[in-house]
């Protein structure tokens, strides 16, 4: 026999919203008759959809293997509709990235992405992980490092490294950089994550790299608690900061940075994507996974301080 289309609307529901209540609120019924359609489903199937607790529910791995599939079905048939009717529905992306990203990187990009795939709505959301991806909804959500969300399709896209960077006028003001010995008497800026964050590289790793003996002064000079903080205080002229490629790469294309030195420092985690499972088949999703997968690598540069194709 098959489902009914009320069974496994409320499956649907209660899979990508995480509760009974939130799917009943969405089909205007009680938490009562969602628990009970998804019953009667799994026992017409033979398989089990959730695993039950007393605070919530959680879906098993056959679950998991249909919930993909069958939102892009509702999400199709909700489409046809409305396309019928004469009013199509805007498509809606929840998109979830670094703090950092989210103030700087990726609202200067995401125009270029829009001009390609139309008009769609769009929530961006600067969060640290671990997200709530079913509660808050979020489609697709990149990370610094390989954050495992279980339940969640992830893939590494790219390994960032980091640079010397200041602005032409500061090399005119404090002469050429040809060393990096030349750095230790200069203005240097500094970036400070703050005790929680990951191992980021510092002005004392790179003279260490590049075999440079220095004192204490080189940690005098500019704080910034931000990298995107750190590069505009770069663009300003204020010092030279040690920015990631994947945040210098339009200001060193624009010609308000460069780079005085080749040598660079490897960042110790890459960046990876992790797709929602409810929202993997959808094609804003796999639209806006291949543009922000080739836009991070767009932005690598490479050693001759060229960006990479």
């Amino acid at each position: 026999m098959t489902p009914s289309l009320r069974s496994l609307q409320a499956f649907e529901a209660a899979a990508r919203t995480g509760s009974f209540a939130a799917a009943a609120g969405e089909l205007a019924v009680t938490p009562a008759a969602v628990s009970q359609l998804v019953r009667g489903l799994e026992q017409q199937l033979g398989r089990q959809l959730f695993r039950r607790a007393n605070r919530g529910i959680a879906l098993t791995e056959a679950g998991l293997e249909v919930l993909p599939r069958l939102t892009a079905a509702f999400e199709e048939i909700t489409g046809v509709a409305q396309l019928l009717s004469g009013s199509p529905r805007r498509t809606r992306l929840t998109v979830s990235v670094p703090p950092s990203m989210a103030t700087g990187w990726l609202p200067s990009r995401l125009p270029a992405f829009l001009d390609r795939q139309g008009p769609m709505d769009i929530s961006l959301r600067g969060d640290e992980d671990p997200v709530a991806f079913d509660r808050d909804r979020i489609d697709i959500r990149l990370t610094y490092g390989p954050f495992h969300y279980l339940t969640h399709s992830a893939e590494t896209i790219m390994t960032d490294r980091a640079y010397p960077v200041c602005s032409p006028e500061f090399l005119a003001r404090h002469g050429p950089i040809s060393a990096a010995a030349d750095l230790a008497d200069r203005p240097l800026i500094h970036t400070d994550w703050g005790p929680a964050a990951a191992i980021f590289p510092t002005w004392g790793s790179y003279f260490e790299a590049a075999a440079v003996q220095t004192g204490r002064t080189i940690e005098r000079g500019i704080v910034a608690n931000a990298s995107m903080a750190a590069i505009e205080l770069a663009v300003n002229g204020l010092g030279v900061a040690l920015g990631q490629g994947i945040f210098i790469a339009r200001a060193l294309e624009e010609g308000r940075l460069v780079r005085p030195l080749s040598l660079s420092l490897p960042l110790r985690q890459p960046y990876c994507l992790t797709i929602r499972q409810g929202s993997a088949m959808r094609p804003a999703v796999q639209a806006f996974r291949d543009w922000i997968v080739a836009e991070t690598r767009c932005c690598a540069i490479d050693s001759d301080g060229s960006t990479a194709s």
